[in-house]
């Protein structure tokens, strides 16, 4: 007979319908995504969205995120885990009441948690930095403590997600192809799931593949320096381009373009993943030097940008998807990016004769797919079931994702 404590275990993986958070925090640092969703079947079969709502950050914590990912100290660390625990938790519980349910009909809470640093496994020795041994381990960290997010909702909570994979040799990222496979591939088409968050990152999906033949891998930055640009401009007042405007009043500076297209990320083929280390503050005050030199106005930088993210995802499409799968029918865009009309429009020049549309068309929350993920990774995870994709992270083998925080 199982313990009390784990008699949640054995109802989860007999009942036929389960209702699951999923809560994340990408790059951008601006907020918990929360979406409660009815998982049916073991893989799942079906995922129903049940309620989907942001808590944002206050601009303290935001700021707190984005300078511990920079170089922050063990301290703000340390409180900063449980101040994000906190809000975590206050998200789960926003989406649970937007639902119209209490906290009593949910059966789990997957949580991804905030990223703070992650540093894939380096390829060479200048990549290490000049560290020893140590410095050839892959890691990464992700916060929001998920013992009071437990200790807050009453709920079982699956966090930790990446660790695994990299344990097995893998990139640790990016872990949201799996569900791109389930929910996305079709029968005859070729699919590229895109999702552009602060780091942009591409699933590709041939005619009914098995997960073996689906790559993935991070492009490069989304919304990232874009949104860095205008806290900038705006000092603080503003931090992310709506509606794509100050990109449409600027002018691409082809120069400008060219330069940050020589970065090497873009150049390493898959697998491959990346974060606000390699194109957070430090590469956009580069950028914003550059440009002060040549005169642009900020209009100008914030196109230009635009355009940067835009020529990223096209480069990897040329350079890595049509060698090997000959062409792509549709381009499917989910994530931040996918709400910016002057993105969506360059990456609709770029990537023909390919159709882009938004994830929503197909029946996926353009805005929710990444918690969306984290709630049913969490499922598989409490299913035991495998929730990585070495063809995507480049990890040894399949492995179960997570550890489990009783409530």
């Amino acid at each position: 007979m199982l313990p009390p404590a784990w008699r949640w275990l054995y109802d989860y993986v007999r009942a036929k319908e389960r209702l699951v958070i999923g809560l994340m925090s990408g790059t951008s640092a601006d907020g918990v995504d929360a979406a409660l969703v009815k998982v049916v079947g073991s893989e799942p079969k079906r995922v129903e969205v049940m309620s989907f709502t942001t808590l944002p950050y206050s601009t303290d914590i935001r700021d707190a995120v984005i300078r511990l990912s920079q170089d922050g100290d063990v301290e703000t660390l340390c409180q900063l885990n449980f101040t994000l625990g906190e809000l975590f938790a206050e998200a789960a519980q926003e989406a649970v009441k937007s639902a119209g349910l209490t906290m009593k009909r949910v059966h789990l809470i997957g949580s991804h948690g905030q990223t703070v640093r992650h540093l894939p496994p380096p390829k060479t020795a200048s990549e290490r930095g000049g560290k020893g041994e140590w410095g050839k381990i892959g890691s990464t960290l992700q916060i929001a403590e998920p013992s009071v997010i437990a200790y807050r909702t009453g709920l079982p909570i699956v966090s930790n997600f990446r660790t695994k994979d990299m344990a097995a040799g893998g990139q640790g990222a990016p872990l949201v192809p799996l569900v791109d496979w389930l929910l996305l591939h079709h029968r005859r088409k070729t699919r590229i799931a895109v999702n552009i968050g602060g780091i942009a990152n591409m699933t590709v999906l041939p005619p009914d593949p098995s997960p073996e033949e689906v790559l993935a891998f991070d492009t490069g930055p989304g919304n990232m320096l874009i949104d860095g640009a205008i806290w900038h401009f705006t000092q603080g007042k503003q931090t992310f381009d709506r509606n794509g405007e100050w990109g449409m009043k600027g002018r691409v500076q082809k120069t400008l373009l060219s330069w940050m297209m020589n970065h090497p990320f873009l150049k390493q083929p898959p697998p491959k993943s990346t974060g606000r280390e390699t194109f957070g503050e430090g590469f956009l005050k580069r950028i914003l030097k550059r440009a002060q030199r040549w005169g642009l106005t900020p209009h100008d930088v914030v196109a230009t940008l635009t355009a940067f993210t835009a020529q990223s995802i096209s480069d990897a499409v040329n350079r890595f998807i049509l060698p090997r799968f000959g062409h792509i029918d549709e381009v499917v865009v989910s994530g931040g990016g996918a709400k910016n009309p002057f993105l969506m429009s360059m990456l609709g020049v770029k990537l023909k004769p390919a159709v882009v549309v938004r994830s929503d068309a197909l029946g996926v929350n353009a805005d929710a797919k990444e918690a969306i993920a984290f709630a049913v990774l969490a499922h598989r995870t409490v299913m035991g079931l495998t929730g990585n994709l070495p063809s995507a992270t480049g990890a040894k083998a399949p492995v179960i994702l997570g550890s489990v925080t009783l409530p």
